[in-house]
């Protein structure tokens, strides 16, 4: 049985990153796996999203509305953003970090709150103060990794040499707090797995 999880972000979050150790790992484990990427205005602080599917075999890289088993948002808004391509029993990570978009800067629009009031009342959630652990681990940088470390945990897949995966992927002299960031991660999701 494949699984669709849905990464969503905004540029410069490092959500490709992510998407990119998470493939490789599911690779090394034996999974067929395909990745998609919508950068959109990612260099401007614009949407991104990227699409993981795996399982014994996949076909497309797409995930279609109402299909994703976690949606695992860098941002809080972007989780409203997409929503609705959650299962009815999907569940959300979100990261409590808001990056304002330029209406909101320029003052012609305001931050909406009350977001993740919102979205746990339409579905299993939990919320993540990555940028909080990635500054107590000395950058807020890995704040993305943290994030990998809670999807990781929450899908069962943490039996993967995760460890190798990041040192193969990453600058060697940024691998081991993104490794320190990938386990406070997977200690900050001590919540029942998401069962997917």
């Amino acid at each position: 049985m494949n699984k669709n999880i849905l990464l969503v972000g905004v540029g410069g979050q490092g959500t490709i990153l992510v998407s990119r150790i998470l493939s490789t790992g599911l690779v090394d484990a034996g999974y067929d796996v395909k990745m998609s990427e919508i950068h959109g205005m990612s260099q401007r602080g614009g949407s991104v999203s990227t699409q993981v599917r795996y399982g014994d075999k996949v076909y497309s890289p797409i995930i279609g509305t109402g299909d994703a088993d976690i949606l695992i948002s860098f941002e809080t808004m972007e989780t409203l953003r997409w929503l609705e391509y959650l299962k009815p029993e999907g569940v959300v990570i979100i990261n409590d970090y808001e990056i304002p978009s330029a209406p909101i800067l320029s003052g012609k629009a305001d931050y909406p709150y009350g977001i993740i009031e919102l979205i746990e009342s339409k579905a299993r959630t939990k919320v993540i103060n990555a940028a909080e652990i990635a500054d107590e681990l000395g950058s807020t940088k890995v704040m993305n990794v943290v994030l990998l470390g809670a999807l990781i945990k929450s899908m069962g897949l943490t039996d993967i040499d995760w460890e190798k995966v990041i040192r193969e992927t990453v600058k060697e002299k940024f691998a081991d707090i993104n490794i320190k960031a990938l386990y406070a991660g997977m200690d900050s999701a001590e919540f029942a797995e998401a069962g997917c």
